[in-house]
């Protein structure tokens, strides 16, 4: 086995080095992965961007990661050598409040792969034996990379309450729109609204079981939704566009109903304005979503049982020999390139 390998560096904002590193030894409680694909996640372009409120730099990107277990330390026993793994993002500390109500996503003391902890954008990588999950061999290196976003999107749909008896309005119907709109169709919603100012990314919710969508730059948003609604408005929205506003366009009157939730999904740190009148005469519930919680078994399982409708979630792979390729679509973005999986050679 070789002695270095090569990792990829964002130093500041729009400024990436290709760094030869040694390739690290296993603790005894580690796992050496060799990386065979990773998604890249919008937070990953806010890294690149200086957008993202929750990184610091130098870091080495990439928290949707999937390889091959090349060493182990001593004491692991749940992988070998050769497993097909996946690896989750989060590293906590298991002894805080958060942990230890289950809910160590938001963990007093989390550290984000990717984010602020270097994550899987280099040839190879260690990780504790307790935070890596097996994945059937039968899974392309291309869906075991869509893990992670589609873990997010049952973790946000369960912290929702989403039931079939929803009426559910998605904003923004790109890859994580794409897979809440997906996950809501599995758990027998019967109409799912999607929003987008993209006619292309409209016509591939349709595709993925949306029951009406609605262009937003053509169409009063509100008056769509009290039209498919009968003037009742849904029952919860999710906030998968993010952008600085979108929050409060989805709790404008006559989107949410009464007695209904609202679940933004982004870091936007722009101020909004809201108010406690457009919360309280309605009593809506707000929830926030950071992730996911134990869901990486449960989604690997579902993608071993291919539940899932993979085909065009992510739409351009990239050899990690190109990645230059990566940051060429984040400074000069494209409406077919929603979202890129790099595949290591």
């Amino acid at each position: 086995m070789r002695e270095t390998m090569k990792e990829v560096v964002v130093t500041a904002p729009h400024k990436v080095e290709i760094r030869e590193a040694p390739i690290p030894v296993p603790k005894d409680d580690e796992v050496l992965i060799r990386m065979k694909s990773a998604g890249v996640c919008g937070s990953d372009h806010h890294i690149y961007h200086g957008t993202n409120p929750c990184s610091t730099y130098p870091r080495i990107p990439g928290h949707e990661n999937a390889g091959i277990v090349e060493r182990v330390g001593k004491n692991v026993k749940n992988v070998k050598q050769g497993d097909h793994v996946i690896v989750d993002l989060i590293h906590t500390c298991g002894e805080c409040y958060q942990c230890k109500i289950g809910r160590k996503n938001v963990c007093s003391h989390v550290a984000v792969r990717g984010s602020g902890a270097d994550g899987g954008w280099r040839e190879f990588f260690t990780a504790p034996a307790d935070e890596i999950y097996k994945i059937s061999e039968s899974v392309s290196w291309e869906d075991a990379a869509l893990v992670e976003p589609y873990a997010i999107g049952a973790h946000c749909t369960a912290r929702g309450r989403v039931v079939p008896e929803d009426i559910v309005l998605i904003l923004g119907t790109g890859t994580i729109g794409s897979i809440i709109l997906q996950t809501c169709k599995a758990k027998g919603c019967k109409t799912v609204i999607c929003a987008d100012i993209n006619d292309s990314s409209l016509e591939r919710a349709k595709g993925y079981g949306a029951d009406y969508v609605i262009n937003s730059q053509k169409e009063d948003l509100a008056d769509a939704v009290q039209k498919i609604t009968d003037g009742c408005g849904v029952t919860i929205a999710f906030d998968s566009a993010c952008f600085p506003g979108s929050l409060t366009m989805i709790m404008k009157p006559g989107i949410v109903c009464n007695a209904g939730r609202v679940v933004p999904m982004g870091f936007c740190t722009e101020p909004e304005e809201i108010t406690q009148a457009m919360i309280n005469q309605r009593e809506l519930d707000i929830i926030g979503s950071r992730m996911s919680c134990f869901q990486f078994e449960p989604t690997i399982q579902r993608m071993e049982e291919k539940a899932f409708k993979t085909e065009g979630i992510a739409t351009t792979f990239i050899k990690f020999s190109e990645i230059e390729k990566v940051f060429q679509y984040m400074d000069n973005p494209v409406p077919e390139v929603k979202k890129m999986v790099i595949l290591f050679d």
